[in-house]
């Protein structure tokens, strides 16, 4: 058993600096090295380590790209994969990991710490070595080990700013992975993402403007799946269908998510052609969108977008 390590960053390996925590070069390579000489670790492993360290608040496209290429490289090498992200953006990472790597036939486990490993009361070292042992027997596909739970990538969300146990899913019983007869890395190619959230009162000129130069738009209806009613917030939504701009409508809710159709307050998404989100989580949908307009348009990207690929969509 053999397992590879990707190192990009975040508060596991970060310390403290005039301005704050940052990540610095070591301190995840040592930690590992200590956990493995006490045999707390017990798999051989190699380190694979990003330059610069990121942290994940500053994650692009590119970002993710590197880590499916990372993975895609070594899938043959290795049993599996453990990969330390930053926590901010980790719900994001996931879900565009999982939706990239089609046709992965080997465990890769997200894991990263709230508190930075030298800094006391760290859950970093904890969290490592379960991320670890989760590789040497997790099922394909890519997962986050974080607090004590063996999440689906495709279906975390972020739920609390401090605590250590700050991830969640659902709860769906789900498989986080693209099935594929063979490996194939998707790349995502950068395109201009635009994320709405309806509040009582929103003003739909607004929306406009926030999305004059959008390549797609997430819409989080209330509910699920209820839009103002209004004759202005319906000009906001034909400008993008007479652009033929993606507008995918996903629900605020944290479970149940969206069922155009259920109350007249969503008819309009039907009537303007809106993409049907299902159940996604924000982050999900936010990276499988990204990554379906650098493959699809028009009804491929629709029918892309609204069927199931690794467990992001559950109803």
């Amino acid at each position: 058993m053999r397992l590879c390590v990707i190192h990009t960053g975040g508060t596991i390996g970060s310390a403290m600096t005039p301005l704050g925590f940052a990540p610095k070069a070591g301190i995840v390579e040592e930690t590992l090295a200590q956990l493995a000489e006490s045999g707390a670790v017990t798999a051989a492993y190699d380190l694979v380590v990003a330059d610069p360290l990121l942290d994940s608040s500053q994650a692009t496209v590119a970002d993710w790209n590197w880590i499916v290429a990372a993975i895609a490289a070594r899938h043959d090498a290795y049993d599996g994969f453990v990969v330390t992200h930053g926590t901010d953006s980790m719900g994001y990472a996931a879900a565009a990991v999982t939706l990239a790597l089609e046709g992965l036939a080997k465990p890769v486990i997200l894991t990263g710490s709230m508190v930075p490993l030298r800094v006391a009361g760290s859950d970093g070292a904890d969290n490592l070595v379960a991320a670890m042992a989760a590789a040497e027997t997790a099922e394909p596909g890519v997962w986050l080990q974080f607090a004590g739970q063996l999440l689906p990538g495709s279906r975390i969300q972020k739920v609390h700013s401090v605590a250590h146990a700050a991830f969640a899913s659902d709860g769906q019983a789900v498989t986080p992975r693209v099935v594929g007869a063979d490996l194939r890395h998707h790349v995502f190619q950068r395109q201009s993402l635009a994320i709405v959230t309806l509040s009582p009162g929103l003003e739909p000129p607004m929306l406009t403007d926030q999305c004059r130069r959008a390549d797609g738009v997430i819409l989080r209806c209330f509910g699920s799946g209820n839009v103002p009613g209004t004759a202005e917030f319906r000009a906001f939504l034909d400008d993008l269908a007479g652009r033929a701009v993606p507008l995918v409508a996903i629900s605020q809710c944290a479970a149940g998510g969206v069922v155009i159709g259920t109350y007249s307050a969503s008819a309009v998404l039907a009537e303007v052609g809106a993409i049907n989100g299902k159940d996604m989580t924000l982050e999900a949908a936010y990276a499988k969108l990204m990554l379906g307009l650098s493959r699809f348009a028009g009804d491929d990207l629709r029918q892309y977008m609204e069927t199931a690929q690794a467990g992001e969509i559950a109803v």
